[in-house]
C-alpha cells in the first residue's frame, strides 16, 4: 500500500488493500500509541480520568465492508486493553465531536468519505478531536509494520471491552442544533444524504430546527453509498429543489464531512461560495477574527476578489483539509475550507463538518432574509475547468519531464489571467487537472489535451 497513512488516514480497496489483518494491527498500534506513549496528541490539562482504562470512540459509515473492518479494529483495540465506545453509524465530524464530549482518549472512524463503495478507510483522531499530525501517524505506522509485535497482550479482566453508545445520534443531533440561534421554520430544504452516515442525522437536525425536510438518498443498504448521489453527484438534489419549490438544497458525501448546496433555482453553490457567504456574514457581525479566512490553491479566484473588496485577508494552502486546519490553528483564523464543500468552523468543531456547515449557511439566509441566489452572487466566478485522470502510477507525476513541459506551456498560453494546477489525489489513483482563465471553451480544450498526455505517460 506504499506509505500506510495517506492525506486522510489509511485508504484502500476493502479486503484487498485494506484488509482485516491491517485493521487489526492498526487497532493494536493506534490504541497503544494514542493511550500509552507520551506526547501522542495530548494537550495540557487533558488527563485520563482516574481508575478507568483507556477508551477509544469508534464510528463508521454505511459501507458493507464497515462491519468486517469494525470487527477487526475492535479486536485490535481490545487486545491491548483499551475499551471501545461504539457509536455505530456516525458521521466523521460526529466522531470528532463525540470523542471530545465523552472524554475518550482517542477517536477512530471507518469511512472512505466520497469514494466508491469498494473502498474504505481508517482515520484516527486525538482526544481533542483533531486529525493526527504526520509524526503521530508515522509512529503508529512503525508499530504496524514491525516484524515482531511486542505490544501488550493483557488477559483476564484486563482485556478491553465494547461499550455501545446508545445515544450517539441524539448527542450529535442536539449539539449540531445548538450551533445556530435561529429557527428554520418556513424553510423547505432538500437534503441528499448520499445513502451514507448523514442518512439519519441530517434530516433529524433540520426537522428539529423547524424546517420542512425533503430527504433524498437516505436509505442505505451497504452498497448504494455515493452511487449517483451526494456531493459528487448533486444533479438529483438540484432537480428536486426545482420540483419541490424548495428554498435550498443540500448534498452531503458518504461521511458528511462536506456539503454542497443548490439555490432556489437549482443552481449549484459550492464550497467557495459558501465560504464567502458565511465569512462575509461573520465579518459584518464582528465574528471573523483577524479579518482572515483560509482556503486552498484550488479555490476560484473570485473568492479572493470578494474577500479583498471587504478587506478580508485570504490565506491559501495546499489542497487538503488538514493543511487548511494547520494554517487556521497557526494564524488564528476560525473559518476556512475547500471548494469541495469541506468547511471548518473552529468555534463549533475540530474538523470539516457538512451538517454544521449547512446550518451556518441556513442561519445566514434566515438572519439576512435573502435568498441563496442573492447571497451566492456576492462572489464573482472565473471560468474553471477540472478533469480527473485515472492513472496507474500517480507517484510518477512529479518526475515526468514531458508532463512538466506541457504544464509550463499551458501556463504560458494562459498568461497572467489564468492558472494551472495539476496534482495527484491523496485518496484515489487519480491525477486532478484544474485550469482557470477567461475563456471556458479554450480552457476545456487545453485541459483535455493536458489530461490525455498525463493518461498516456502514467498508464
Amino acid at each position: 500500500m506504499g506509505r500506510l497513512f495517506g492525506t486522510d488516514g489509511v485508504r484502500g480497496t476493502a479486503n484487498v488493500e485494506l484488509t482485516p489483518e491491517i485493521a487489526y494491527q492498526l487497532g493494536r498500534a493506534g490504541a497503544f500509541y494514542l493511550t500509552e506513549l507520551e506526547g501522542a496528541g495530548r494537550r495540557p490539562g487533558r488527563r485520563r480520568a482516574p481508575r478507568r482504562r483507556a477508551q477509544i470512540l469508534m464510528g463508521r459509515d454505511t459501507r458493507i465492508s464497515g462491519d468486517m473492518l469494525q470487527a477487526a479494529l475492535v479486536a485490535g483495540i481490545c487486545s491491548v486493553g483499551a475499551d471501545v465506545l461504539l457509536a455505530g453509524v456516525m458521521t466523521t465530524p460526529g466522531v470528532a465531536y463525540l470523542t471530545r464530549a465523552l472524554e475518550a482518549d482517542a477517536g477512530v472512524v471507518i469511512s472512505a468519505s466520497h469514494n466508491p463503495v469498494e473502498d474504505n478507510g481508517i482515520k484516527f483522531f486525538s482526544r481533542d478531536g483533531f486529525k493526527l499530525p504526520d509524526p503521530v501517524e508515522d509512529g503508529i505506522a512503525q508499530l504496524v509494520v514491525r516484524r515482531q509485535d511486542d505490544l501488550p497482550r493483557p488477559s483476564g479482566p484486563h482485556v478491553g471491552r465494547v461499550i455501545p453508545v446508545a445515544d450517539a445520534v441524539e448527542r450529535y443531533v442536539s449539539y449540531s442544533a445548538r450551533t445556530v440561534k435561529v429557527s428554520l421554520r418556513g424553510l423547505r430544504v432538500v437534503v441528499d444524504c448520499a445513502n451514507g452516515a448523514a442518512s439519519e442525522v441530517a434530516p433529524r437536525v433540520l426537522g428539529d430546527l423547524g424546517a420542512t425536510v425533503i430527504p433524498l438518498f437516505n436509505q442505505p443498504n451497504g452498497i448504494n453509498i455515493n452511487v449517483g448521489c451526494g456531493s459528487t453527484n448533486p444533479e438529483a438534489m438540484q432537480q428536486a429543489v426545482i420540483e419541490h419549490r424548495a428554498h435550498v438544497g443540500l448534498a452531503h458525501d458518504g461521511d458528511a464531512d462536506r456539503v454542497l448546496a443548490a439555490d432556489e433555482r437549482g443552481q449549484l453553490v459550492d464550497g467557495d461560495q459558501i465560504l464567502v457567504i458565511c465569512g462575509l456574514h461573520r465579518l459584518r457581525q464582528g465574528r471573523l477574527p483577524n479579518r482572515m479566512v483560509v482556503t486552498t490553491v484550488l479555490s476560484n479566484h473570485g473568492l479572493e476578489l470578494a474577500f479583498k473588496r471587504a478587506g478580508v485577508k485570504v490565506l491559501r494552502t495546499a489542497v487538503g483539509d488538514r493543511y487548511v486546519l494547520e494554517e487556521m490553528l497557526r494564524s488564528g483564523a476560525t473559518v476556512g475550507g475547500e471548494q469541495s464543500g469541506h468547511l471548518i468552523f473552529l468555534d463549533h468543531n475540530t474538523t470539516g463538518d457538512g451538517i454544521i456547515t449547512a446550518l451556518q449557511l441556513l442561519q445566514v439566509m434566515v438572519e439576512t432574509g435573502r435568498s441563496l441566489s442573492e447571497l451566492a452572487a456576492q462572489m464573482p466566478r472565473l471560468p474553471q475547468v477540472q478533469v480527473n485522470v485515472s492513472v496507474r502510477n500517480k507517484e510518477g507525476l512529479d518526475k515526468n519531464e514531458r508532463i512538466a513541459v506541457a504544464i509550463e506551456q499551458t501556463r504560458e498560453k494562459l498568461g497572467h489571467h489564468g492558472r494551472v494546477l495539476v496534482r495527484p489525489s491523496g485518496t484515489e489513483p487519480v491525477v486532478r487537472v484544474m485550469l482557470e482563465g477567461d475563456d471556458e471553451a479554450r480552457l476545456r480544450a487545453m485541459a483535455r489535451e493536458l489530461a490525455e498526455l498525463i493518461a498516456d505517460e502514467l498508464a
